[in-house]
């Protein structure tokens, strides 16, 4: 990286996470963190003093995007269940035939932590060029408290060593494990009394996930998560409604959950309750797309109702092996018909929502991270519009070219 404690960006086409700038903008940086931003046509020469100025060149400046929900950390792949589907298999005939979640189990359990961090270093680097400055990771293929803290403690290291923001979130409850197979009262007693508590002293997890659905956890079991992550000051998030109504966003929304993700099956009470409380609906068009659904997200109810949409690859081995937030702008408009704008959003100033980093990054503002990317174009829409070609220029992390 390049070091220097003070750059501007001139002649730069902003999009500042929620809106596009009328006319070309300066941006200052100090110390990490935007000190400034002023129109072209009201810079003087005096502004630029102390500065090493950077030309955009009228090049598209946005935040740094934000990946809110991925599950890059996991051993094996699926390849194989991928193409049996494509032959006819159900989920069912493969989970019965040793596949599914469980076959990511067990891979998992078996990697060193070495093994995952090198196996997930690619995932996350295709993220980083496709613009991710910031990237939620989640566990949840561990299943024990050992392999769930590993998991952790390997999204973590790649933050460390990696230029780009990891938040880690313990999602202990996305699965019951084989030997808890007739027992999931017990497993959640597991992740109340023993994964939380330890992840939370140890420092390694930023919130806490959960599945509900009823091939996973009742609403009722999720609570008692909630209950004993915000006990030891962790945030909440959920998996909801992504294959029936259980209610379990409206729960989430009022234990205060930071966002909802999946939620193709969100009715307008549950989209009433997530308006009432500000939770976030995280949209994830790569499961959408790789499981053929045809159920879409209310997306009409969650504009009427002013509820922030983020958006996410759900990056995974299993329903989207996808590591490109590019692709899900793409996706999120000709799948869910979102606009430009609203995709751009929701991996920008909403996916910072989702996370609970909104005083911290996803716009382009005074005193926020100098969290940004240059990109080829004029067009805030070209980024959702075409696949495939490499338009990012630059990527700042806190200020430091990346």
């Amino acid at each position: 990286m390049i070091q220097s404690s003070s750059r501007l960006w001139l002649n730069a086409i902003l999009f500042d996470g929620l809106n596009t700038a009328a006319e070309p903008m300066a941006v200052a940086v100090q110390q990490g963190r935007i000190a400034w931003l002023k129109p072209m046509s009201e810079l003087n020469t005096d502004d630029q003093s102390g500065f090493e100025c950077i030309d955009a060149q009228g090049a598209l400046m946005t935040p740094g995007l934000i990946d809110c929900h991925t599950h890059l950390v996991f051993g094996g792949n699926r390849a194989g269940e991928f193409e049996a589907r494509l032959e006819g298999k159900s989920y069912e005939e493969i989970a019965r035939a040793g596949g599914g979640i469980i076959s990511t189990v067990r891979a998992t359990r078996a990697a060193t932590e070495d093994e995952l961090f090198e196996s997930a270093k690619p995932r996350l680097q295709a993220l980083m060029a496709d613009g991710a400055t910031t990237v939620e990771i989640k566990s949840g293929y561990g299943l024990d408290l050992d392999n769930e803290l590993k998991m952790l403690r390997v999204a973590r290291r790649l933050g460390r060593e990696l230029p780009v923001r990891v938040v880690t979130t313990l999602l202990g409850a996305h699965a019951l494990p084989p030997e808890y197979k007739d027992d999931a009262d017990g497993y959640i007693e597991l992740v109340c009394n023993q994964m939380i508590p330890a992840a939370a002293a140890e420092g390694l997890a930023d919130a806490v996930d959960v599945f509900c659905e009823n091939i996973a956890f009742s609403v009722a079991q999720c609570e008692r998560v909630y209950t004993a992550a915000k006990a030891h000051g962790l945030a909440i998030k959920g998996h909801t409604e992504q294959l029936s109504n259980l209610g379990g966003s409206a729960a989430a929304a009022r234990a205060g959950a930071l966002s909802v993700d999946h939620i193709e099956y969100l009715d307008e009470d549950g989209v009433k309750a997530l308006a009432e409380a500000g939770t976030v609906a995280t949209l994830l068009p790569g499961a959408f797309f790789i499981l053929r659904e045809t159920r879409v997200p209310p997306i009409e109810l969650l504009r009427r109702y002013r509820v922030p949409m983020a958006l996410a690859t759900d990056a995974n081995p299993g329903t989207s092996p996808i590591f490109s937030l590019k692709l899900m702008l793409n996706m999120a408009c000709t799948l869910f018909r979102l606009t430009p704008i609203e995709a751009l959003r929701g991996v920008t100033a909403h996916g910072a929502r989702a996370l609970g980093l909104q005083a911290e990054v996803g716009r382009i503002a005074p005193g926020l991270q100098a969290d940004f990317c240059l990109w080829d174009t004029t067009n805030p829409a070209e980024l959702a519009y075409s696949v495939g070609l490499p338009r990012l220029v630059q990527r700042i992390v806190s200020g430091e070219l990346a």
